[in-house]
């Protein structure tokens, strides 16, 4: 998890042959009971004061000063009457975004009549920037790569598998909290939604087209592993039929998500639809927030009621734990905080948090290493703390400009429980947040801890992995297959009025092939109705599968049931396509055979 482009512990590149990232740049993360409940009613859309400065003044500092949820007109009259002015305000949760140079700011606002708690974002100045943001660079773009490999982390959670399915719905929306995306990038520009795109750096909503944009590599990356198109260009996504919208939390520069910041992306989160969110990141300038500092009891308020809004309006938010490789579960010291002015060593309890992974509702993602059976070496771990794991290590997917990238961190780890969480919400239209983060858990695959005696718990769920690595396939309503199982995942295109055929090499499977032969297929193509689909076997013998039928309807994506009793299993099998018309073309996306 990142929050700094270094990482949740703002590591700067490091590691395994990879770049580290944390989630968003680099902060940690973690997570601890707020008893936030849900606010409902209300729509939490922050409305922006006129009265804010309109130029920077050195030794401006942000606040959040936490009310009652609702009006909250006294309170912020109450903010410009004491040396401070209105940034922006989330009424719905009751809470406003204050500046002010006054160092009596705080501890003034404290005594005043229904304020609850008050509290600085950062310990360094608000930037400039501020009040007149420019706009993240749009970068040209590479040319688009002609393959299209499947890589390890996907085949480890079944993803190439989902896929032929359900790649997942257009009407799930997921969204990136991070350091923005590259939207013009082609791996990212089929699935991205611009209309619910926006920038919370700095604490209020920038819908100007762009404000969106990376100014890292870190977020495009995020979200190539969330939702990158199955086109045949560059990389697959774990859910490459969602949705993906871009809320930017970082600041240029810093690349730091504070509390203001995290705020209104997760209120966004919540008024736009999102079925679920990643959060590569912990909420800056504090590792770990603690209740006993005043500033730092104000943002475990403010993030914990922006997180129940959302999960109320439901939406899911899943977190990278952390690459500090340390236990959640027994906090001891922190030595990296603040990380925007001058770091202090600080005695941690438990309740000091990891914000947001560590807050009620959202699921908190460790790392595995490139096996897919270990503990990354940098994630973090804890029993009861983590709740599962997926692929952290050496992790390829987009960057900006059109490019690609390979990075680790439990950065890395969480998109690929965003994109599975997708899937589950594409088969599950009706599964609440609580139902989609239950579910991920019962779902995994079991591991086992190492020898390794940090590790405890059982098989079933440990400190390490939780309750186990994610499973896609069982995400869209699959069982892995009994039978041997073999699959072409390469696309071979069908024009108009020609014949295409896609191989699989059947091996090692005695005598003939059963009476139930399983036929997946994944052929993208409008108007179906111009397609005969046939299975071909080693002898020759033809199987029709689709003949002409579906009219104007597009695509087949369908497990059919073949007797092929009297053919010898072993050999090579093929998948025929022949298109009887004009004007409509398309591809044979994957197919399988299970034996």
């Amino acid at each position: 998890m990142f929050s700094q482009i270094s990482g949740r512990v703002r590591l700067a590149a490091t590691a395994l042959g990879a770049t580290l990232a944390l989630a968003g740049p680099v902060s940690l993360a973690q997570a601890a009971p707020l008893d936030n409940e849900p606010l409902a009613a209300f729509t939490a859309t922050a409305r922006t004061n006129t009265a804010a400065p309109a130029a920077w003044a050195a030794g401006t500092r942000a606040y959040l000063v936490i009310t009652a949820p609702g009006d909250t007109t006294a309170v912020r009259d109450a903010v410009a009457a004491n040396g401070g002015s209105v940034f922006s305000s989330f009424d719905a949760i009751g809470v406003i975004v204050a500046h002010s140079a006054s160092a009596s700011f705080a501890a003034t606002m404290r005594g005043v009549a229904g304020v609850q708690k008050v509290g600085a974002t950062r310990t360094s100045d608000v930037p400039a920037d501020a009040y007149n943001p420019a706009l993240p660079a749009n970068p040209a773009q590479a040319a688009a790569p002609t393959t299209e490999p499947v890589r390890s982390d996907m085949t480890q959670i079944k993803a190439d598998q989902a896929w032929a399915v359900n790649p997942g719905s257009a009407t799930v929306k997921v969204g990136i909290l991070d350091t923005g995306v590259d939207d013009q990038h082609q791996d990212l520009a089929p699935n991205f939604d611009a209309a619910d795109s926006v920038s919370c750096a700095y604490g209020k909503p920038d819908t100007r087209v762009g404000a969106w944009r990376d100014v890292d590599q870190h977020g495009t990356h995020v979200a190539g592993t969330v939702a990158a198109a199955k086109n045949g260009k560059g990389a697959i996504g774990v859910a490459p039929g969602v949705k993906i919208a871009s809320v930017r939390l970082a600041e240029p520069g810093s690349t730091l998500f504070y509390a203001e910041n995290t705020i209104c992306g997760l209120v966004w989160a919540g008024d736009h639809g999102f079925k679920v969110t990643n959060n590569s990141y912990y909420t800056d300038p504090w590792q770990f927030n603690c209740p006993n500092d005043l500033d730092q009891a104000a943002i475990l308020e403010g993030v914990g009621r922006a997180q129940a809004y959302a999960d109320g309006k439901g939406s899911l938010q899943v977190a990278a734990a952390g690459n500090s490789n340390v236990d959640l579960a027994n906090k001891t010291t922190d030595t990296s905080s603040p990380n925007d002015s001058t770091p202090v060593t600080r005695t941690l309890t438990n309740d000091c948090l990891d914000i947001p992974a560590e807050l009620p509702g959202v699921v908190t993602v460790a790392a595995n290493g490139t096996s897919g059976t270990s503990k990354a070496s940098f994630s973090n771990y804890g029993s009861n703390v983590i709740e599962v794991s997926a692929p952290g290590e050496s992790v390829y997917s987009t960057a900006p400009g059109g490019k690609y990238a390979t990075l680790s961190g439990t950065s890395m780890a969480s998109p690929h429980v965003a994109g599975v969480a997708a899937l589950l919400a594409s088969a599950n239209p009706a599964y609440t947040p609580a139902d989609i983060r239950a579910k991920l858990g019962e779902q995994a695959t079991d591991l086992a801890c190492p020898a390794d005696a940090r590790c405890t718990g059982t098989t079933a769920k440990n400190s390490f992995f939780g309750e186990g690595r994610v499973d896609a396939l069982k995400a869209v309503g699959a069982t892995p297959p009994a039978g041997a199982y073999f699959e072409n995942l390469n696309d071979y295109a069908i024009a108009d009025n020609s014949t295409v055929e896609s191989p699989i090499t059947v091996s090692g499977v005695t005598g003939n092939a059963p009476a139930t032969l399983k036929v997946g297929v994944d052929i993208k193509h409008t108007y179906i109705g111009d397609l005969k689909v046939d299975l071909v076997a080693p002898d020759g013998t033809v199987y029709t599968l689709h003949n002409r039928t579906g009219s104007g309807t597009d695509n087949i994506l369908q497990t059919y049931t073949v007797n092929a009793s009297s053919e010898v299993a072993n050999g090579v099998w093929k998948l025929r396509v022949n298109d009887n018309a004009s004007q409509d073309t398309g591809r044979i996306d994957a197919w399988n055979l299970t034996f």
